[in-house]
């Protein structure tokens, strides 16, 4: 079995496309088609992300679909995209940004790895690992304020929350101009550092993941079909080349691994991350801020832990399994038929073994 990019010899070869990089896209199709494609995903996904973010600052662990059902009851199906305009408007800037030191990254590393020697195989996974890195600490910069506004408007209204922010927000901006009225612009930035901690090795093990996920799901694709055709006794050499759907669904059977994994990794960090974002420190009435504070990441995990154990780090971790997984899936593929879309030269997609 031969999968376009390694070197050892067999009866079959999976011809599938090979990779394109940043030299070979149309930039300026690239960050529009981009834009849009990811803010119809970004919209799909949100209702997942209200549920897991309100899970996460609630006292007690109560059923996602019960925490839902009583939304709508009460706000309609509007309240699953409380704060949905004003991430979005984060959104474009920050997959521009995301995307741009991914693929430069990718492009770098990929090329830099395959000189030193590295197989082309482990070439792809060192690149996917640090271009993921690289693109959400970069995109945190955009990422990080949008949190705080976004996640905040997410929770208010919420009932059994720890420590909420006891302001009404009108909207995105209201909410933007009383942050930054009560903390100053550092905070926007609450919970930069422990954010950084959560995405950077979180993309990392997302991009090295989807890499080797998606080689062994070509590799299982060809020893099941030389299995077939040893059962069948046909033993002559032939090349496999896959059609559009079986690429797409082996990317997002990949791409949903890859995300499965990295939610359990990384599901404490978020937990703290969110409490951080948007909820308030005990003791404010000492603080000079209009006896306001953000907690420390010390007193979060206190808090947590007071409340349920080590297991209420996990709170939400339902519903961030299934948005990573579709978010990854949807992204994943989106983002390969995004980046065809935008490719210079439509031919020799495929690669030739």
């Amino acid at each position: 079995m031969n999968l376009s990019t390694a070197d050892e010899e067999s009866a079959q070869e999976i011809h599938i496309p090979a990779d394109i990089n940043w030299e070979m896209l149309d930039k300026s199709k690239f960050f529009v088609l981009g834009a849009a494609l990811f803010s119809g995903v970004s919209g799909a996904l949100y209702p997942a992300v209200l549920m897991k973010t309100r899970q996460q600052v609630c006292h007690s662990q109560g059923s996602c679909i019960r925490t839902a059902f009583t939304l709508v009851r009460h706000e309609g199906l509007r309240g699953l995209y409380r704060g949905f305009g004003t991430s979005l408007m984060g959104t474009i800037p920050a997959r521009a940004l995301y995307m741009t030191a991914l693929e430069v990254t990718k492009s770098n590393v990929g090329s830099a790895a395959v000189s030193l020697g590295f197989t082309e195989a482990k070439a792809s996974a060192v690149a996917n690992a640090v271009g993921g890195l690289s693109a959400a600490m970069a995109a945190q910069l955009v990422w990080t304020p949008v949190d705080v506004v976004s996640q905040r408007l997410m929770v208010q209204g919420s009932a059994g929350l720890v420590n909420a922010s006891r302001c009404n927000y009108v909207n995105g901006f209201d909410a933007f101009q009383k942050i930054v009225r009560a903390d100053g612009p550092k905070g926007l930035y609450r919970g930069f550092g422990i954010s950084i901690l959560t995405y950077a090795p979180s993309n990392a093990v997302w991009w090295a993941s989807y890499s080797v996920a998606q080689r062994m799901v070509w590799g299982g694709i060809g020893c099941y079909v030389c299995k077939k055709d040893e059962e069948s006794g046909n033993n002559n050499s032939t090349a496999i080349k896959p059609d559009s759907k079986t690429i797409m669904a082996v990317q997002g059977v990949s791409a949903a691994i890859a995300g499965s994994v990295s939610a359990l990794i990384t599901m404490p960090l978020d937990t703290i991350k969110t409490r951080l974002q948007v909820l308030d420190g005990e003791d404010s009435s000492n603080s000079s801020n209009n006896g306001k504070r953000g907690p420390s990441i010390g007193q979060t995990v206190r808090n947590l832990v007071r409340e349920g154990g080590w297991t209420a780090c996990y709170r939400g971790l339902g519903p961030r399994c299934a948005s990573m997984s579709m978010s990854a899936t949807t992204m994943i593929t989106t983002y390969e038929f995004l980046k065809r879309l935008s490719a210079k030269n439509h031919d020799g997609f495929c690669s030739k073994s």
